[in-house]
């Protein structure tokens, strides 16, 4: 492998002589592969760096005068995030960013979005895509999310064969054969892969007040083998280790750091078996005041629990603790005041944010996503600057967004789906112990885990120990992603390109092969039968079409043999179309499938309610509805509620006749689409339509989240996706409810709406 000033790679060189810190070799081999031309699949650990290698693609274009670079990722705050990074190297005018809510300086050189954003620009064949010559799709293992990961997929095979791809991924088990298909569908792709963390994870379990580490590492013991004395106490459940002359030892000389000494390598402690009691959980304020004292600060204490993070936050307020100096006290309100100065004053008592800022001074704070956006970009940016030291947080904080720790604290290694309490998997247990230890800051990070009654170290340990989980797909055809296919590429050709999707590949992964030379060989025979017509010499009608008649067999031969294969993926597409063509979205002509006025409407209707959305327009269920309705409408289409929250309180008027018609046809079309093997969906959910009426009156913020019985951040993120299909009506909609829905978006996007940072 080159080093650093190999001169065979210039730009790599240059760009690595750049960096504040050295390299390090899969970074640098990443960087000369994509300097050589090639796509590339970067899978390394969280907090190794991957990120470089998209700059690197950046730098690169830059280097052109008229080439582009996006940068896709799954989530708003990433996006806002690389945005701010961006502009302060290249400068406000040569960087976008573009969110679905937000469009700034879209025609840019660098473009920053998420990743749906992208997928629009393709199907729709945006002006923008031109002089595009890389696209870094950052946290691409979000494929796997059964949700949104079909948009990874369609992005990864529609965008044109000269884009240049630059994937990073967290570390998955099966990266080669992720690569194989980015192969495929991409041309020439090197997969570059790194296990190594830059900074070493040093990893404990905390036993009354003790930090045990959790594997035993000493001269002649098995590598990653368990802390045998954390099995004794397993066993015993209660011996006492107070008196323990190392732990007195470690605590009064301020942790490692501070002893100069590395953590405990679990040599012999004495256990007293009839001293059997039960080991209390230390309560949070005393954990914190153990790391402090330990020199383990700044810390991330994960809590799945939204109501666990700020009763943590609270707990640790009335305990009098105080992690900041009165200069860092000035600073953090200096930045807190900067950053909330247009919110307005009564809806920051409604936010509590004099409580939240007492919190911030005295170094504390929570993060998930109840709190308003504001407030959690304000919680990064203070962790970032080494001003808050202590972070409870829920698991969305270790997707990506950059704000790493010394030390990552679990409570538990349970965690709420939705429907039960599961264990967390080897892949979430990666994600968030990654967060602990910071480049160029910590000679190491250090994960501790809270000792519990029902906690198994050997289990600890086997979390601990997998490094990687599977990539899976989980793509899937929408009516939207169908009628797009059909319109570009007709039907057949948008079954052949469904079969190049990673679900196929995945379930046949010959028929990828087959289907990318379909498509090819598909190319060639325009190329011919165009060659044929302008031939003028006879021996030339006959040498083209000799060529073609040959391709043309061939072609069928590989037709046949895909044919022969799974075909689940477009089977399922198969069903998608049978449902549009019952409901005239598309017309069967021969063996053609065309789109119809409605069809090419849906086209541009994006989300998981496209087909009730567009049948709702074609049938005019919601003509004639005023501003507040139409948004409490278009509110319980994209409401996700919580269990037992589906219903609630409705708005009085024209609102139950419009919902019941909806609802209605939601209940035929989910019969339609069960009756052609399909999954159907949810009915829409109505528990937030009267907070959403309300606010698009005009309500005030209190009384709205007391109507939304939700928190500050939680109504934000559903104003906002409620923003999104109203954006849609405005542009496919009959003039008049377009017109509507375009008041409805001013009405929604005020006070704390309108105000999200960026």
């Amino acid at each position: 492998m080159s080093d650093q000033g190999d001169t065979g790679h210039p730009q790599t060189s240059a760009f690595a002589a750049s960096r504040p810190f050295r390299l390090d070799p899969f970074q640098i081999a990443a960087c000369q592969a994509i300097e050589q031309g090639s796509s590339v699949l970067v899978a390394a650990p969280t907090g190794a760096g991957k990120t470089i290698v998209g700059e690197f693609a950046i730098h690169l274009a830059m280097q052109d005068a008229r080439a582009k670079a996006f940068y896709t990722t799954p989530m708003k705050a990433l996006s806002n995030q690389k945005f701010r990074e961006l502009v302060d190297v290249y400068g406000p005018d040569a960087v976008g960013l573009l969110t679905g809510d937000t469009n700034i300086n879209g025609n840019a050189r660098i473009v920053v979005m998420t990743t749906e954003v992208l997928r629009n620009m393709l199907y729709a064949d945006s002006a923008a895509l031109g002089d595009l010559r890389y696209v870094i799709m950052d946290e691409v293992h979000y494929l796997a999310d059964r949700f949104r990961g079909a948009v990874w997929e369609e992005v990864i095979i529609h965008l044109p064969r000269e884009v240049r791809l630059v994937s990073l991924s967290a570390t998955v088990s099966n990266a080669e054969e992720f690569g194989d298909w980015l192969g495929t569908v991409r041309g020439d792709t090197q997969v570059v892969v790194s296990e190594i963390r830059p900074v070493p994870l040093e990893q404990h379990v905390l036993v009354r007040g003790d930090l045990l580490p959790l594997f035993d590492d000493r001269a002649g013991v098995a590598a990653a083998q368990v802390n045998q004395e954390l099995m004794r106490i397993r066993s015993f459940k209660g011996a006492n280790f107070e008196n323990n002359r190392r732990a007195q030892e470690f605590r009064s000389h301020g942790g490692y750091e501070g002893s100069g000494r590395r953590p405990y390598r679990g040599a012999k402690r004495p256990v007293r078996s009839a001293n059997v009691q039960r080991i209390e959980r230390m309560d949070r304020p005393d954990v914190v005041a153990l790391l402090e004292r330990s020199n383990l600060l700044p810390a991330i204490f994960f809590i799945f629990s939204r109501v666990g993070c700020d009763a943590a936050v609270n707990q640790v307020r009335r305990s009098g603790i105080r992690l900041t100096t009165p200069d860092e006290r000035s600073l953090i309100r200096q930045i807190v005041e900067e950053r909330t100065a247009t919110l307005d004053d009564t809806d920051l008592d409604v936010l509590g944010y004099w409580e939240w800022l007492d919190n911030l001074q005295r170094g504390v704070a929570a993060h998930h996503a109840g709190l308003l956006p504001v407030f959690k970009e304000v919680v990064e940016e203070l962790f970032q600057r080494k001003l808050v030291k202590a972070v409870f947080a829920t698991e969305t904080l270790a997707l990506g967004i950059n704000m790493p720790a010394r030390t990552v604290v679990l409570e538990k290694l349970q965690k709420f789906n939705g429907e039960a309490r599961v264990a967390i998997t080897p892949g979430e247990y990666t994600q968030l112990t990654g967060r602990a230890g910071r480049r160029g800051i910590d000679v190491e990070g250090h994960a501790v885990i809270q000792w519990t009654e029902a906690l198994d170290p050997q289990s600890v340990a086997s979390l601990a120990s997998r490094r990687t989980y599977p990539l899976n797909s989980s793509f899937r055809p929408t009516y939207n992603m169908a009628v797009n296919l059909i319109d570009q590429f007709g039907r057949g050709r948008a079954r052949e390109i469904l079969e190049s999707s990673f679900a196929q590949f995945q379930a046949d992964r010959a028929v990828v092969g087959l289907a990318r030379q379909v498509q090819d060989a598909e190319a060639s025979l325009q190329g011919y039968r165009a060659a044929v017509e302008k031939s003028r010499k006879a021996s030339d009608r006959e040498r083209w079409a000799k060529r073609t008649e040959k391709l043309e067999k061939s072609t069928a031969k590989l037709r046949r043999q895909i044919a022969s294969r799974t075909g689940t993926v477009a089977r399922l597409f198969d069903r998608v179309v049978d449902v549009l063509t019952t409901l005239d979205y598309v017309r069967l002509d021969g063996d053609r499938a065309v789109l119809t006025d409605a069809g090419r409407t849906m086209r541009r209707i994006y989300g998981e309610r496209d087909l009730l959305v567009a049948e709702s327009l074609r049938q005019g269920l919601w003509k004639g509805l005023d501003v507040p309705t139409l948004a409490a409408i278009v509110c319980s289409l994209v409401y996700e509620p919580r269990r037992d929250d589906r219903d609630g309180a409705v708005p009085k008027g024209q609102f139950a006749k419009a919902m019941d018609a909806t609802g209605n046809l939601w209940a035929e079309l989910d019969d339609l689409e069960r009756d052609n093997r399909l999954p159907g969906s949810e009915p829409p959910a109505t528990g937030l339509a009267l907070a959403m009426h309300s606010w698009a009156r005009g309500v005030s913020l209190e009384r709205v989240l007391i109507q939304a019985d939700m928190a500050a951040g939680d109504f934000v993120r559903w104003c906002k996706q409620t923003i999104d299909l109203l954006d849609q009506l405005s542009l496919v909609a009959e003039p008049e409810l377009a017109r509507t829905a375009r008041q409805g978006l001013d009405a929604v996007r005020r006070g704390i709406v309108a105000y999200s940072g960026l």
